[in-house]
């Protein structure tokens, strides 16, 4: 039984160590990550989750395992911050206030059926000062990061409240994924 992890993240590859899954191969899927309009960022999570899987090469006796992680206000998805500017925007919009993280997890098994799950997870980070966010922003963290924001770094201190899935706010909903390789018949404890 071979394992491939549809993703680049070194985070996610962190993740599933953690249920005692180590990939057996991982790949990158090459897919377009654009919302549609009017896409929910529920619906969007599952989407891109489910394309990833997909976009993935397997053979036989390999089963994929690909996830994404979606951060909204309201009915605004925040992408990945791409530049300083970005992410201080996100964080001014995101400065005391609640925001969903939903995330998603598909795993084609050995048949090739696609099973997936979400979790929604709720983050309030507290009211943010200009020289806090200037921190923030300095350290590096943020950037290339959904949200503008890594909950597994400095920004946890940021953070005063939080319901649901904390592996899943990081980038993998464990109890979800752990869930589905079970399902498909990969050994997991």
């Amino acid at each position: 039984m071979r394992l491939v992890l549809a993703s680049s993240s070194p985070r996610r590859r962190d993740l599933l160590s953690r249920i005692g899954v180590v990939p057996d191969r991982i790949a990158s899927p090459d897919i377009d990550e654009t919302p549609r309009k009017g896409e929910l960022a529920r619906v969007y999570a599952l989407r891109m989750a489910v394309e990833k899987a997909h976009a993935v090469a397997r053979d036989a006796a390999e089963i994929v395992v690909a996830g994404d992680t979606t951060v909204a206000v309201g009915r605004r998805i925040l992408p990945q911050a791409a530049d300083a500017a970005m992410q201080r925007g996100f964080l001014e919009l995101l400065s005391g206030r609640r925001h969903h993280v939903w995330s998603a997890v598909c795993v084609i098994d050995f048949e090739g059926r696609a099973r997936s799950r979400i979790s929604d997870s709720i983050v309030r980070f507290k009211r943010l000062g200009p020289a806090e966010i200037d921190a923030y922003i300095a350290s590096g963290e943020g950037l290339g990061k959904a949200g503008g924001y890594a909950i597994q770094g400095r920004a946890e201190a940021l953070i005063d409240w939080m319901a649901g899935s904390h592996s899943g706010v990081v980038g993998l909903p464990l109890y979800e994924t752990r869930a589905l390789l079970r399902a498909s018949d990969y050994p997991v404890e």
